[in-house]
């Protein structure tokens, strides 16, 4: 009695792992406009580039690389919210629709979020070693980001 309950139970887990498997929210790239860009509207500098692509970018630009359980449901619909949510906060992808107040304030962000170790999230850390952020790193940021709100918003707006 006991086996059979379990065998039912078993498949009953199967049946519901695969069925989940249906429900796939949309992992999406979005097209980039390179001109609407950070790296091409203000000047970042080698350093914060190569920080921003490695530890950044697939939470925080359109050119996501999207990891194999990416696919797996119910870890798919924690990964796209995580990068969805990143878009929305901060998108460098499409940095010129940002108003002066906004970039003003993620500029700020960038460097007080990685520097409080913020940024990038722990779980993506977990799977993601390489993007884990050395002291040079932050500096390499905050640098970039103080530089560029010293120097004046408004090389970094071009719709404005």
């Amino acid at each position: 009695m006991t086996r059979r309950v379990g065998r039912r139970i078993a498949v009953l887990l199967i049946v519901g792992a695969l069925a989940i498997q249906l429900a796939r929210p949309a992992r999406t790239n979005p097209p980039t406009d390179p001109a609407r860009t950070m790296m091409a509207i203000a000047q970042v500098t080698p350093e914060a580039t190569a920080v921003l692509k490695r530890a950044c970018r697939d939470c925080h630009s359109n050119d996501t690389q999207w990891p194999w359980y990416s696919n797996v449901a119910p870890i798919s619909w924690f990964v796209i919210d995580h990068v969805n949510h990143g878009r929305r906060h901060f998108n460098y992808s499409d940095w010129s629709q940002d108003d002066p107040d906004q970039v003003t304030r993620l500029l700020k962000n960038t460097c007080e979020m990685t520097r409080k170790g913020e940024m990038p999230i722990t779980s993506y850390l977990w799977l993601h070693p390489e993007a884990h952020v050395t002291d040079r790193d932050i500096v390499a940021l905050c640098d970039w980001t103080d530089g560029q709100l010293r120097a004046g918003l408004e090389s970094l707006i071009t719709n404005h």
